[in-house]
C-alpha cells in the first residue's frame, strides 16, 4: 500500500504561512515510479495538446491573409448580400437568380457580395460591414455602409459602386470618418442636393451632411434635431416630412419616436403620440402599390404596413416580408441574425435590395473566452487533484489554526484524501490507470478550452475567389441497399455553406421520398432505368451550377475540406480537383497504384472521381461523346473504371498543364464499413480489373503516365 501520510510535525519539516501550519508529506519510496509513469503520460498528452493548438493556429479558415482586417470582433462578423425580386415581397438571394460572373469564377454569384475581406483588400481595413443603403444615379448603384475600423475600433461610412445592378461592387473608399462611431448612413435627395444622416453614438443629436463631391466628400450642414435618435430616417409622406428613430435607452423597449416638419431641414415637432410602440428601424421605408411600409428588426428584419400617419395618429401592422430565413446556421453568412434591409426599384422595374447578416450572435468572442478559460481552469484543477493525492502538492486549506488547534476544514480535507487513497492507490495497476485517465482527461479538457479561445466560432466558411463567393451541386450515386449511408450523407453535407443542391442518382430499387431526407438544401432524386456506373456522368440540364462535386455516398469529410476543394477548382476549372490521388505507372503493362505508392514516388496522375469537382458541362459532354463510347461499354462490362475513363479523357484533352489537382482532406471516413455494403471489397480483384481498364483506355485515348503532378506544389500547403 506504500507509506501513509504523516500528520502534525513528526520528524519532518514544517511550513508556516501567516500563522498556519500546512501538511507535510512523506511519500516513501513507492511514489517515485508512479511519478515517472505519470510524467511519461504527461509528455505524451502534452504533445497531443501542442499539436492540437498548432492545428488551431494553422487552420486557414481562422486567419485572413491580411492581418489588419477581419479580426475577431465581439460585435460579430457582418457581411452584405444582394437580393432581387419582382416586388419587395418576393425577394430572393442573388444565388437563386443564377447570375454568372466569369471574371471572378462565380458560377453562380453567391452572397455575401461585400465583406470585411473585400473592403480590406481594396486598401480600407475593416472588421465587418453592415447597415447598407443604396443610392442610384442613372444605371449606377452606390452603396453606403458602416465599416468598422480595426485600428480605431469605431464605425466609419464607406461607399461601393456597382455598374451591373448589384452583382459586383467596386470599393471606392471611406466617405465619412469622425472622432466618434458612425453607422446607418441614410442617404436621400432634397432640392437637387444629396444629403446623409449617419447614426453617431458620440453626439447626442441628429446631424445632416451634404455631398460636396459625391460620393466621397461630404460636409457637415447642420444639427436638425437635438435628440440622440438611433437608426433615424426621413421620409416624405402627404406633404410632410417625418423622422422615425429610437431613443438609445429605450431601444429594447419597443419605443419609437416620430417627429414631423414641412422641410427635412426642420424645425421638427414631436408627434402627439411619441413614443409609439414599435421595434427600432431596420432600413429605408418604401412605397409599394400606394402603401407605405416601415422596415424594423430584432434579430431578423421585419416589415410593417403604416395604415395611419398624421400629426395626431399613427398605426402600423406587421406583414410578411417573404424572405426565407437561412437554414445552415453558422455556416450561412446570415445564419444567426440580420438587422438591416434597403429596397430599391431599378429602372427596369425589377426590385433590388441589400441586407446585412451575421453568422454569430453579439458577444460570441467573450462567451467563448469565458468558457475556454473555465475549461482550462478545470483541467488545471484535475492536475492539482492528481498531485494532491500523490502527495506532490499541499492541501490548499490549512490543517492547523494557530499553533495547535486543527481546523475543521483541514481535518475534512485530510479525511477526504485518506478515503480517496484507500480506493485509488497510486502504487497499484488500478491506481495508475485511474491517474493516467485523469491526466488524459485534463489534457482533453484543456484542448477543448483552447479550442473555444482560439478555434473560432465553429463555422466552416466558404473561401472567396477574387472576393466573390459561389455555389456547387453535390451529386451522389446510390441504390436501395445504401439508404442508411444516404440519409447520413444528406444531413451532413447539406449544411455546407456552398452546397446549393444535392442530386441523388438512383440506380436500383425503390427510391426514397426527398421529404424523408433531413436536408437544409433541395434534394432531387434522379431515377435511372439501368444500373450503370456511367449514370454518374450523365448530362443533366436541371443542374444550375457550373461546378459539380461527384462524391460517393459512403465518404464523410468535413465541410471545410469541401470548401477548400471548391476554391481550388474555381481557380482551375479545367481540371479534375479531388481528394484521392492515384498513380499510374508504366510502360506496359500499366499499373494502378494507391495513394501510398504515389506519395512514395512524390506524384500522382489520376484523381478518383468518387470525390472530385468537375465542370459538369465539359466533363459530362466529354464522357458521353461518341469518342468515349467504347470506354463506356467497358465500364458496363466490368462494372468498374468509370473514374479511370474520366481521367483518361481529361488527360488527353487539348488544354496544356496538369489535368488533375489534389486537395488533402483533414479526415475522411468510409461509412460503408459500418453498413456492410461496400462496392469494392476485394482489393486485389479491384486492382486487377483496373489494370485491364488502363491498358484498354491507353490504346483508345492515349496515356496518362506522362501527366504526373508532384505533391506540395501549392503555397497554401493544401496538397501536402
Amino acid at each position: 500500500m506504500g507509506s501513509g501520510p504523516i500528520l502534525g510535525n513528526t520528524g519532518g519539516a514544517s511550513d508556516k504561512t501567516h500563522g498556519s501550519r500546512w501538511r507535510v508529506h512523506d511519500n516513501g519510496g513507492g511514489v517515485s515510479s508512479t511519478v515517472h509513469y505519470l510524467f511519461f503520460w504527461f509528455l505524451v498528452c502534452s504533445s497531443v495538446g501542442v499539436f492540437y493548438i498548432f492545428y488551431l493556429f494553422s487552420n486557414p479558415n481562422l486567419n485572413y491573409k491580411n492581418s489588419i482586417g477581419c479580426q475577431e470582433d465581439n460585435e460579430g462578423s457582418w457581411g452584405i448580400g444582394v437580393f432581387y425580386g419582382d416586388s419587395p415581397f418576393s425577394l430572393k438571394p442573388i444565388e437563386a437568380m443564377n447570375i454568372w460572373d466569369n471574371k471572378s469564377a462565380a458560377w453562380p454569384v453567391a452572397n455575401p457580395v461585400v465583406t470585411c475581406a473585400s473592403v480590406t483588400d481594396a486598401g480600407f481595413p475593416s472588421n465587418f460591414v453592415a447597415d447598407p443603403f443604396l443610392y442610384a444615379q442613372d444605371d449606377i448603384l452606390y452603396m453606403f455602409f458602416e465599416t468598422k475600423n480595426p485600428i480605431t475600433m469605431q464605425g466609419d461610412i464607406a461607399v461601393s459602386r456597382s455598374m451591373d445592378n448589384g452583382v459586383t461592387w467596386e470599393q471606392m473608399g471611406v466617405a465619412l470618418d469622425k472622432e466618434w462611431h458612425l453607422s446607418h448612413p441614410y442617404v436621400f435627395d432634397y432640392n437637387l442636393q444629396i444629403y446623409m444622416i449617419p447614426g453617431g453614438s458620440g453626439k447626442r443629436d441628429v446631424r445632416l451632411y451634404k455631398a460636396v463631391e459625391f460620393p466621397l466628400k461630404w460636409k457637415f450642414e447642420k444639427v436638425i434635431l437635438n435628440r440622440p435618435l438611433v437608426d433615424a430616417f426621413i421620409i416624405q409622406h402627404e406633404e410632410m416630412y417625418w423622422i422615425f428613430g429610437s431613443y438609445p435607452s429605450q431601444v429594447t423597449n419597443n419605443n419609437l419616436e416620430i417627429w414631423y416638419s414641412r422641410s427635412p431641414l426642420g424645425p421638427w415637432t414631436a408627434h402627439k403620440k411619441t413614443p409609439v410602440s414599435g421595434p427600432r428601424n431596420g432600413g429605408r421605408p418604401f412605397f409599394y402599390n400606394g402603401n407605405l411600409y416601415r422596415l424594423a428588426h430584432d434579430e431578423r428584419v421585419r416589415v410593417f404596413k403604416i395604415v395611419a400617419l398624421t400629426v395626431n395618429s399613427y398605426k402600423e401592422v406587421e406583414v410578411d416580408l417573404g424572405i426565407e430565413n437561412p437554414t445552415k446556421g453558422k455556416n450561412a453568412w446570415n445564419g444567426a441574425r440580420s438587422h438591416h434591409l434597403d429596397i430599391h426599384r431599378l429602372r427596369t422595374g425589377q426590385w433590388v435590395a441589400v441586407a446585412d447578416g451575421d453568422r454569430i450572435l453579439f458577444g460570441d468572442v467573450t462567451r467563448r473566452r469565458m468558457v475556454g478559460c473555465s475549461l482550462i481552469v478545470a483541467a488545471g484543477s484535475i492536475v492539482y487533484l492528481i498531485c494532491w493525492l500523490l502527495g506532490l502538492a499541499k492541501c490548499l486549506i490549512p490543517i492547523t489554526h494557530g499553533l495547535k488547534k486543527k481546523s475543521n476544514a483541514g481535518l475534512l480535507c485530510e479525511r477526504l484524501k485518506s478515503r480517496l487513497r484507500l480506493n485509488i492507490n497510486p502504487n497499484t495497476y488500478r491506481g495508475k490507470l485511474v491517474f493516467s485517465f485523469l491526466l488524459i482527461l485534463s489534457i482533453v479538457i484543456a484542448c477543448v478550452g483552447f479550442g473555444y479561445i482560439y478555434g473560432g466560432n465553429g463555422a466552416e466558411r466558404p473561401y472567396p475567389v477574387n472576393d466573390r463567393f459561389s455555389q456547387f451541386t453535390l451529386l451522389a450515386m446510390t441504390y436501395d441497399a445504401r439508404i442508411w449511408n444516404l440519409k447520413m450523407y444528406v444531413k451532413h453535407y447539406s449544411q455546407c455553406a456552398s452546397v446549393r443542391e444535392i442530386v441523388v442518382v438512383w440506380n436500383k430499387g425503390k427510391p426514397p421520398d426527398p421529404k424523408d431526407l433531413d436536408s437544409m438544401v433541395p434534394v432531387r432524386i434522379r431515377v435511372e432505368d439501368q444500373n450503370s456506373l456511367n449514370n454518374r456522368f450523365k448530362p443533366d440540364p436541371l443542374i444550375k451550377t457550373k461546378a459539380v462535386l461527384e462524391l460517393d455516398d459512403d465518404i464523410l469529410m468535413n465541410c471545410d475540406d469541401l470548401e477548400r476543394g471548391f476554391k481550388i477548382w474555381r481557380e482551375n476549372p479545367q481540371r479534375l480537383v479531388g481528394f484521392y490521388p492515384r498513380l499510374v505507372t508504366g510502360p506496359s503493362p500499366l499499373k494502378y497504384r494507391p495513394e501510398k505508392h504515389a506519395r512514395k514516388h512524390n506524384g500522382y496522375n489520376m484523381i478518383l472521381t468518387g470525390a472530385a469537382f468537375v465542370d459538369h458541362e465539359v466533363a459530362f459532354e466529354r464522357y458521353w461523346g461518341k469518342e468515349a463510347e467504347a470506354g463506356r461499354v467497358m465500364v458496363d462490362e466490368v462494372f468498374n473504371c468509370e473514374d479511370v475513363l474520366m481521367n483518361f479523357l481529361y488527360a488527353n484533352a487539348t488544354f496544356a498543364g496538369p489535368s488533375v489537382e489534389y486537395v488533402k482532406p483533414a479526415w475522411a471516413i468510409d461509412t460503408s464499413k459500418f453498413s456492410g455494403v461496400a462496392i469494392s471489397g476485394n482489393t486485389q480483384e479491384h486492382y486487377r480489373v483496373r489494370g485491364k481498364c488502363l491498358e484498354k483506355f491507353a490504346k483508345l485515348y492515349g496515356g496518362v503516365v506522362d501527366r504526373k503532378v508532384e505533391f506540395r506544389r501549392r503555397k497554401d500547403g493544401w496538397d501536402l
